[in-house]
C-alpha cells in the first residue's frame, strides 16, 4: 500500500471514529426509531439562578412537586443500578423515620431515571421514602457525576455534601440534624 494512501486510510479512521464516540457522548433529546420519546415533565427552577438548589420534582404519580424552601432538606441523588445507592437505602429509611414527622424537616429521594424504571423497582421493595423523579441538568450546587450523593439545604445553601454510600445511622449525622433544626 502506497504511503500517502495508507496515511489517508488513517485519517478517515480517526475522523469517523471521533464523530462516532461524539455522537455517542452527547445527549439527544429525540428517541430513535422503536422508541417512546418521553418529554421532560420537570423543569428545574434555576432559570434566574443557576446556583439554586431548589428543583421542581414530579411524585412517582407524576403530579409536581416543589421543594419546600422553609425546611432543612435531605436530598439524596441515586439510581436503580447503582449498589451502594440501594445499600444505603435502609439507613436513609431509618433516619426518614426519625425525622419525618418533624415540622422543620423535609426529604427529597431523587432519581433522573424514566419514571417506568424507577417505578418498576419501588414495586419490588418495601420501601417508605419519598421518592421523586427530576428531568434536567442539576444546578451547579447539586451537580455531579457521582452517585450515590446527599445534600442537607437550608435557606438555599448547602450544609453539608456526601458523595457515596453512607449508613445515616450515625449519631453525628443526628447530632448534625438537630442542631439545624434547633435554629
Amino acid at each position: 500500500m502506497k504511503p500517502a494512501l495508507k496515511y489517508s486510510l488513517i485519517a478517515l479512521a480517526a475522523v469517523v471514529g471521533s464523530a462516532a464516540l461524539y455522537l455517542s457522548l452527547r445527549e439527544t433529546p429525540a428517541a430513535s426509531d422503536g422508541e417512546v420519546a418521553v418529554e421532560s415533565v420537570t423543569e428545574p427552577i434555576i432559570a434566574s439562578n443557576p446556583n439554586s438548589v431548589y428543583l421542581t420534582l414530579s411524585d412517582m404519580k407524576g403530579n409536581m412537586v416543589a421543594m419546600d424552601t422553609s425546611k432543612l432538606m435531605f436530598i439524596n441523588v441515586w439510581a436503580t443500578w447503582c449498589g451502594p445507592c440501594i445499600a444505603e437505602m435502609p439507613s436513609i429509611e431509618s433516619l426518614y423515620e426519625r425525622y419525618k414527622d418533624h415540622p422543620k424537616m423535609a426529604f427529597y429521594i431523587v432519581s433522573d431515571e424514566e419514571p417506568t424504571t424507577v417505578q418498576n423497582f419501588l414495586q419490588k421493595k418495601d420501601y417508605q421514602l419519598p421518592f421523586y423523579l427530576y428531568s434536567g441538568n442539576y444546578p451547579a450546587p447539586l451537580s455531579g457525576d457521582a452517585i450515590p450523593r446527599t445534600y442537607m439545604v437550608r435557606s438555599g445553601k448547602v450544609l453539608a455534601e456526601q458523595i457515596g454510600a453512607v449508613d445515616w445511622n450515625d449519631p453525628q449525622i443526628f447530632k448534625f440534624i438537630d442542631e439545624q433544626l434547633a435554629m
